[in-house]
């Protein structure tokens, strides 16, 4: 592992980096749970789409940590799983086999862009002060999915988001199930905080894993009481199925070509290649600086490993029968946790594996103890913006328009697009596009970015 991975040199060791692998999968294992729930409701079999989002997720992961030897984690992505299902299938009438398609063409034309360095050259045509910006971005995006998944935050008609009503809760019946995990995550919050001023080793996994104990003990006791209906599940891992795992033949390579050469499909397929191709690259560009991976010129050593997973991943999730593989945010956490190398990824990877088998106790761990890991991540990311030149204007606006859009247009990929569009935008308009050498790259980024939103 040692001869590998490089621990030594990346100044990490066996310990640290599966305690950050396990700490990552427990992050984002909700994707086990919510990925069939979101595309059964494009008509796909929720057992088969179950089973094919933990093969792609072993698989892509796996790649990640063998050909490129970073800690990053890749499942199949929140947003674009949403996009195929209540946009294409229910919204524009496609079948999901032809969604399916889409998400294969996509993945094909990634693997030629990674393997012709045209994403690699997109990564490295991005400014420093833009990518410290994007981790400060995401900083806020990771923390404010926490808030909603612990409903800390909430709707509110009147101004658009809100605190969670205790009071509220009390009158209307709900805090046994919805009060009292509002507060249990809050409680999640501040241990998780305790152990990392401690400097405890895994203080985000303990943080999990405490917040979920709680959770139990308050349902032994009564003061959390599961509702089904209103979302709220049982604490507890439910075997009364067994160990065995979902078939996969439902959704196994039922992709549908027939309308790849309509204009539709171009749309479709181009929706799904943009979000996937900025979000993965504001995750790499995000956690990588945090980590400190990224060299003098801000470029990332070995990133077309990177990139050649995500897209190989994208592809065979699609045969497998599930929406876009991409780079998770939540890989943060492992980063935060010491992981530096592809062992993190690897022991991700082979959770994701186990899960198969072991289903209930993965899909039993609760939101609002996974809540407080991605609150605590976001601040840790935060930690980037002591790094943008605040000094120069034509900088640092194009960073604040960048970091504001990611939590507030609740994407990674339209904050990368703001901050690019604004940064060209700002420095041709003062004149200090020549002085700044802007590559040409930014400006093509820049025009495409424009049509974009023209067009879709």
């Amino acid at each position: 592992m040692e001869k590998f991975f490089k621990l030594k040199e990346n100044g990490t060791n066996v310990s640290t980096e599966i305690m950050a692998g396990i700490t990552t999968f427990m992050t984002m294992a909700y994707i086990l749970a919510v990925n069939p729930n979101i595309l059964s409701a494009s008509g796909m079999d929720r057992g088969a789409v179950f089973t094919a989002t933990a093969l792609s997720a072993f698989i892509a992961t796996c790649l990640m940590a063998l050909l490129s030897n970073y800690p990053f984690v890749l499942a199949p992505g929140m947003g674009l799983n949403a996009y195929f299902a209540y946009t294409v299938v229910l919204g524009m009438g496609y079948t999901w086999q032809a969604a399916l398609a889409a998400v294969f063409v996509e993945g094909i034309i990634f693997i030629v862009l990674s393997l012709t360095n045209v994403r690699e050259a997109i990564f490295n045509a991005i400014p420093m002060n833009l990518k410290h910006a994007v981790s400060v971005g995401i900083s806020l995006f990771i923390a404010f999915i926490g808030l909603q998944n612990a409903k800390i935050v909430v709707n509110n008609d009147s101004t658009l988001l809100g605190l969670f009503s205790f009071k509220g809760s009390v009158q209307a019946g709900t805090f046994n199930y919805e009060g009292i995990t509002v507060l249990l995550a809050l409680i999640g919050i501040l241990i998780t905080a305790i152990f990392l001023i401690k400097n405890v080793k895994g203080g985000i996994l303990w943080g999990i894993l405490i917040t979920w104990g709680l959770g139990i003990i308050c349902q032994f006791t009564g003061l959390y009481v599961p509702n089904a209906d209103a979302g709220f599940y049982s604490l507890l891992p439910d075997f009364s199925s067994g160990f065995s795992i979902p078939a996969l033949t439902p959704t196994l390579m039922k992709m549908d070509f027939s309308i790849v050469f309509s204009l539709d499909f171009v749309v479709i397929m181009f929706a799904f290649l943009f979000v996937d191709m900025f979000d993965t690259l504001g995750t790499l560009i995000g956690v990588a600086s945090k980590a400190d991976m990224l060299d003098k010129d801000g470029k990332l050593p070995n990133i077309r490993g990177a990139l050649l997973a995500d897209a190989v991943g994208t592809s065979v999730g699609a045969m497998f029968g599930t929406s876009t593989v991409t780079t998770f945010v939540e890989s943060a956490s492992g980063v935060a946790e010491g992981g530096r190398t592809g062992l993190t990824s690897l022991t991700a990877a082979i959770l994701f594996g186990l899960s198969l088998f072991l289903s209930p106790i993965f899909l039993a761990i609760p939101s609002f103890a996974t809540a407080p890991a991605l609150i605590m991540v976001g601040f840790l990311m935060l930690t980037s913006i002591t790094k943008i030149d605040f000094s120069d204007y034509t900088e640092a606006i194009p960073c604040f328009i960048a970091i504001i859009a990611m939590p507030f247009m609740y994407s990674i990929s339209e904050g990368i697009a703001m901050g690019v569009i604004s940064y060209v935008v700002l420095n041709v308009a003062t004149g200090k596009a020549k002085e700044k050498k802007i590559s040409i790259l930014m400006y093509v980024l820049a025009v495409l970015f424009i049509l974009k939103y023209v067009v879709l």
